[in-house]
């Protein structure tokens, strides 16, 4: 998967739509909760520098952390809305001090307590020892333990995820730099997180009320370090800013990559139509509110207890990944028969899903009460409204199906010559059209009846390809829709001629339907600078208020475009009873 997709994709194309939907609703609130986690945990960790006991105006500390949490939400909400986007250069000397502080504080106490690593092995390897000969524990427990306590690191695979599906926007080659940012990914969290737990033991950190483990962690490691008291107080509120700094920039995550997800599932007819077009701003706009939303209020239904908002974090994250991975393991099981490392990659995917899928269970029955019936419900909710929709849509297409009898009306007689090119200095008609049927032709001669058949010497078709999952099947997907586009908008080249006007078609392909008919329009204009846009848009004939929010505002969008670049474009109605 070239393009990337995520888990949805790779869902829908490898084990069918309704899983890519389940997929797809599973990565929806994981998104809403990255922006939940992040700030929480920052939150966790800022106000751990404050102490407990105090009060503020009549607030406790608990108090006051979910209003400021709350209001951090509220805050990346209005920013994104403004298209705010973080700089790399900005946040670099953030990184920069907290890669610094966290290696001084990780290699610091591994080169402290080097000397009791042997105990510490023994202590680990004896009580392990003992929980295996427990017959209250045994085997099983001790692999159920290891499980639930990886699923809590489940949240870190979002960035993985993330990763896939931004490939879009990545710097070319995109699959090295995709390949190359995951590496930098695993790297980084495999030595961070195993350096701060191996620390944990050596200094023999246990939980505080108030404090975070790396709090409790970075003032011991002062406190035998021997600082003086300033130069001590400073280097742990700096390590602590800055792992707050960066968690916050963390939940831009869910508003970068949530409205990604709601434009693949768009693009497929699972949510409204609108939310495909990425490049408006009502439809970016539309996204980062819905996802926002939804993180404020599971900060607020979980009071931000970061343990439940994990819990109910990997439950998702796992229902996604176990389908990636079983998808996985069907695709390289009908690869068999061909050359390649089949066996290889069939074993790692095979092995990936066991675990994945181990982990989901064991989490989903222990923790069911505990938040997990949260996600469940969400996650449910949110597959029932899809499927809704998905149905709705399907009963437009089917009284939107009489008007492909216009197609058997108004096709015209094959005796007698066709009509050749179009002229690009008279007159032109240009209509954007989707796939060869009826809705196109009945378009082609509204707009024709609209000019009248005399002011119009030439016909233009317009059409852009947009890849969904229901299109895209590998690296050579995009060369079939382009035949597919191309083969449709002949059709209507032909029909043109056949009726006797000369005609042509210009096609592009993409992933935003705005952008990429926006600039058809404009290479169109500059050809045929004597032309006039028409675009067809439904019209109910009892308007209810989910239709506006369910039907493509696709002609709308390009009609505000077309304007501002002095392009005349007509919307014009087609009518469904």
């Amino acid at each position: 998967f070239p393009s990337g997709g995520g888990g949805y994709l790779v869902a829908s194309k490898l084990l069918g739509p309704k899983v890519g939907l389940v997929s797809g609703s599973a990565l929806l609130v994981d998104y809403a909760l990255t922006i939940t986690v992040s700030i929480a945990a920052a939150g966790d960790a800022l106000f751990g520098l404050l102490g407990t006991g105090w009060t503020f105006a009549g607030f406790t500390p608990h108090q006051l952390k979910i209003g400021c949490e709350a209001g951090a939400i509220i805050m990346l909400i209005l920013l994104n809305l403004r298209g705010i986007k973080e700089s790399v250069i900005a946040l670099l000397p953030i990184f920069i001090v907290f890669l610094v502080t966290h290696a001084i504080l990780i290699f610091g106490s591994l080169g402290m307590h080097a000397f009791e690593a042997e105990k510490v092995v023994q202590e680990v390897s004896s009580g392990l020892s003992g929980s295996l000969r427990d017959p209250q524990i045994g085997v099983v427990g001790i692999l159920l333990i290891f499980l639930h306590a990886y699923s809590l690191g489940a949240g870190t695979y979002t960035g993985i995820e993330a990763v896939s599906n931004s490939m879009p926007v990545m710097r070319e080659p995109r699959v090295k730099t995709g390949k190359t940012t995951m590496m930098y990914m695993a790297v980084s969290l495999a030595l961070t997180a195993g350096g701060l737990m191996i620390g944990y033991l050596l200094l023999n950190i246990e939980h505080v009320p108030g404090k975070t483990m790396n709090h409790v962690l970075c003032e011991r490691f002062v406190h035998e370090l021997g600082l003086p008291s300033a130069a001590g107080t400073l280097f742990v509120l700096v390590t602590i800013v800055c792992e707050g700094a960066l968690l916050i920039v963390a939940a831009q995550a869910g508003f970068i990559d949530g409205p990604r997800v709601l434009a693949n599932m768009a693009r497929d007819s699972w949510l409204p139509h609108w939310f495909a077009s990425l490049s408006e701003r009502l439809a970016t706009h539309n996204g980062v509110l819905l996802m926002g939303l939804a993180g404020l209020a599971a900060l607020l239904g979980t009071q931000g207890d970061v343990r439940t908002l994990v819990i109910m974090y990997s439950i998702n994250v796992f229902v996604t990944f176990s389908l990636s991975m079983i998808g996985m393991c069907l695709l390289w099981w009908n690869e068999r028969n061909k050359p390649g490392p089949w066996k290889k990659r069939l074993a790692l995917f095979s092995f990936g899903a066991a675990l994945c899928l181990a982990i989901l269970g064991v989490t989903v029955y222990e923790k069911f009460e505990e938040g997990g019936w949260r996600t469940i419900g969400a996650t449910g909710l949110i597959v029932l409204i899809c499927l809704w929709i998905r149905r709705y849509y399907g009963q437009v297409s089917v009284k939107l199906a009489d008007l492909n009898q216009l197609l058997k009306a108004t096709t015209p007689s094959r005796e007698g010559p066709s009509a050749g090119e179009p002229d690009p200095n008279k007159p032109t008609g240009v209509i954007l059209v989707g796939g060869y049927s009826g809705l196109g032709i009945h378009t082609m001669m509204h707009a024709l009846a609209f000019g009248g058949m005399k002011q119009f010497d030439n016909l233009v078709f317009v059409s852009a390809g947009i890849i969904d999952s229901g299109n895209f099947k590998g690296a050579g997907a995009v060369e079939e829709l382009r035949e597919f586009t191309e083969n449709s908008l002949n059709k209507y080249v032909d029909h043109a001629r056949q009726m006797g006007i000369p005609s042509t078609a210009f096609l592009s392909i993409g992933i935003d339907p705005v952008d990429e008919l926006e600039k058809l329009c404009l290479e169109v204009r500059k050809r045929f600078p004597r032309s006039t846009f028409f675009a067809g848009q439904l019209v109910f004939q009892r308007d209810k208020w989910y239709q506006r929010m369910l039907h493509n505002e696709t002609a709308f969008s390009l009609l505000r475009r077309l304007q501002w670049d002095g392009v005349p474009m007509v919307i014009l109605p087609t009518r469904v009873h």
